[in-house]
């Protein structure tokens, strides 16, 4: 394996009025292409803050963030844009889809941006939403589908343009168990087909899935664990 992330020194800080907050106090962390991990802590542990930095929605105050052998604590905000469409691919707590559009038009959207012509863009939705199980749900809107066939409409998405990370924030934290269970086991699907997943969460139960699991405290990481893929746990 080789490391997909290679991050140095990382210090985000925040002005709030006169005050300046030390959100993240100097990270070093390695990730290689691969692997499967969850990131952990409290509230104010400064889990969020990392994961902004690791999908490129927000920089640095200093230290350097090698992603796939580029530099981009450094890049402006085009470049990140750039980045952050065809080499990360992201899940979120709220889905957020658009709520006008069918599931094949958001699940291909992400192609509208790199480019890609609307014939390909078609094919390729077509085959990621085959692949997450929603081949009956192509032409539905969010409103007429499940909370849980909403999240496989985002994981679709995220997937779309191939990118190196699939970078999930909470991505159980509005669905029912049952669901929480059935989306879990997409994620395992995806990491499985070669895919580096890094997923933020709070719940035990859904980090012990992971292959390494990253615990942060106060800013700084408290502990990081590896274990053996044939140990991780199922919920």
């Amino acid at each position: 394996m080789s490391n997909l992330i290679k991050i140095r020194g990382i210090i985000r800080d925040f002005k709030l009025g006169q005050e300046t907050v030390h959100v993240l106090k100097g990270i070093d962390l390695d990730i290689e292409r691969g692997e499967y991990v969850a990131i952990m802590g409290p509230s104010g542990s400064g889990k969020s803050t990392l994961m902004n930095i690791l999908g490129c929605l927000d920089t640095p105050t200093a230290g350097s963030y090698i992603l796939n052998g580029k530099d981009v604590s450094k890049m402006s905000d085009d470049e990140l844009a750039d980045i952050r469409n065809t080499e990360i691919g992201f899940v979120f707590q709220t889905f957020n889809l658009l709520p006008r559009t069918t599931a094949l038009d958001n699940v291909a959207l992400p192609m509208i941006y790199a480019g890609v012509s609307k014939s390909d863009r078609i094919k390729r939705a077509q085959e990621v939403l085959a692949n997450v199980g929603l081949s009956d749900r192509m032409d539905h809107k969010p409103n007429q589908l499940s909370g849980g066939q909403r999240q496989r409409v985002a994981v679709g998405r995220a997937l779309i343009n191939k990118p190196s990370i699939i970078l999930a924030d909470e991505p159980t934290g509005n669905l029912d168990s049952k669901t929480s269970l059935e989306i879990m086991e997409l994620f395992d699907d995806i990491h499985k087909s070669g895919n580096t997943v890094i997923m933020v969460t709070h719940e035990e139960d859904i980090a012990a899935r992971a292959h390494r699991i990253i615990r942060l405290i106060d800013g700084m990481i408290d502990s990081d664990t590896r274990k053996n893929k044939s140990l991780a746990k199922k919920i």
